[in-house]
């Protein structure tokens, strides 16, 4: 499919169709990228998505505690008044 480029400004952009919009998951935030002669448009990943239902699983299956034992310090064994 060809576009052509229109002045914005001082800059220049290009108007995608509906249909490759939706085609291609697309919202209002992009990310650009230039790359080997070639724009790349693609969707803002949303950081952490699914680590709040990812923990609440993993507490529901008990896979919430500690790796390692603790390890108690000279703080622990001189110092702590509880």
């Amino acid at each position: 499919m060809k576009a052509r480029l229109v002045r914005i400004g001082n800059s220049r952009g290009v108007r995608l169709p509906k249909i490759l919009i939706e085609a291609a998951g697309l919202g209002d935030e992009v990310e650009l990228q230039a790359r080997d002669g070639t724009v790349v448009i693609r969707p803002v990943k949303v950081l952490r998505a699914g680590w709040a239902e990812s923990a609440k699983t993993l507490r529901a299956g008990g896979g919430d505690g500690l790796l390692d034992p603790p390890t108690p310090t000279r703080f622990d064994e001189e110092e702590w008044e509880p």
